[in-house]
């Protein structure tokens, strides 16, 4: 993992501060709206797509990276499930939350978790496989999942619902009022990263309205409007961009399916950009210095500066500091996120200690 971590570290990496587009879309025009934006953002994924990931494999696999991207903030020790609503009665089909030790490797897996396609693997055209890195194993679509929740879901297309995930009334499935955006920001992206391969048209129900082609559910632009991106969704996107090279742009900002296939206006993660225009003028940088161990901070004035985080791979934070330039404490070898609040937002930098 160190060595894959290794080779896609840069001094300036995703930065990621509310009211500026982050410098990994340095080369999309955002002048642009629908098939000729989603066409950009699509060869950007595409063409960043450095590392495939085996589905299982001796080294560095989709385990391994879901065991680092689905991690749950509050005890890294466990991992977010998809669809999961309740760690609290004995039902453990529902769980939000497992073990991340207790994966399922063998045929008998009640109690355990596996890994699910949110785009399901026979629903695509050609079908997904795993028994070669490929679509099929690009983590941004696998999430850890309840065994028997997983089984339950099988290949089931998505439709609307209300309250907790499970099959519809029409044998369908909906994800849950805590998932569904998730869901829908997943696809989206699968949908850019293969164009002919992964159409939402052939995983989800209802109408499509909005988009002038027709080519995406009502529903899914929807669901990304009415449960915005969480940290949890920010931080797995950090922890894939690490381990493949490339982002899921609706995670980095909504509002980008809505200038694509217009429907309900999302959250808009860059709102000082009214036409979400590509700048390099005035972008807060973080620039670390390895020889001193020491952090640099540009662009930004003390007066605005809320707070700034040194976070582990897995969520915890170990030092908090309230200066523009410090010194590093002593760490372990491994990549680290500085997280910086602003009086208007957050910025967020990767930094591998060696």
């Amino acid at each position: 993992m160190k060595k894959l971590l290794k080779t896609i570290l840069f001094l300036f990496l995703c930065s990621r501060f509310l009211g500026q587009v982050p410098s990994y879309y340095q080369s999309v025009n955002f002048n642009l709206t629908g098939d000729l934006l989603k066409n950009e953002l699509s060869n950007l994924i595409i063409n960043t797509h450095q590392n495939l990931i085996p589905y299982t494999s001796s080294t560095l696999d989709t385990w391994d990276v879901i065991k680092s991207s689905d991690i749950f903030s509050l005890d890294t020790s466990k991992v977010m499930l998809v669809y999961g609503y309740n760690d609290n009665d004995a039902i453990v089909e529902n769980d939000r939350t497992r073990d991340k030790t207790l994966s399922c490797h063998s045929t008998s897996c009640f109690g355990l978790w596996n890994r699910e396609h949110v785009f399901p693997k026979s629903l695509a055209s050609p079908n997904l496989v795993t028994n070669f890195p490929g679509p099929g194993t690009d983590v941004h679509n696998l999430r850890a999942c309840d065994y028997s929740t997983n089984a339950s879901r099988s290949n089931k297309k998505y439709n609307d619902g209300n309250g907790n995930s499970g099959s519809t009334n029409q044998g369908d499935w909906y994800p849950g009022d805590e998932w569904k955006g998730d869901v829908a920001r997943i696809v989206m992206y699968m949908y850019l990263r293969y164009p002919n391969q992964c159409e939402p048209i052939s995983v989800g129900k209802g109408t499509q309205l909005y988009s002038p082609n027709g080519d995406i559910p009502d529903l899914f632009l929807d669901w990304n409007q009415e449960d915005p991106v969480t940290s949890f969704e920010e931080l797995r996107n950090e922890a894939i961009f690490m381990a493949q090279g490339n982002r899921n742009p609706f995670i980095d900002n909504p509002y980008l399916a809505t200038l694509i296939w217009n429907g309900p206006n999302a959250e808009n993660k860059w709102p000082s950009n009214t036409s979400i225009a590509n700048s390099e003028e005035n972008y807060v940088s973080i620039v670390y210095n390895k020889l001193e161990n020491v952090i640099s901070i540009y662009n930004l004035n003390m007066e605005d500066l809320v707070s700034i985080e040194l976070i582990n791979f897995g969520g915890k934070v170990y030092h908090i500091f309230n200066s523009l330039n410090f010194k590093l404490p002593t760490l372990c070898s491994g990549m680290y996120l500085i997280k910086l609040q602003h009086s208007n937002g957050i910025f967020v930098e990767k930094i591998f200690i060696n």
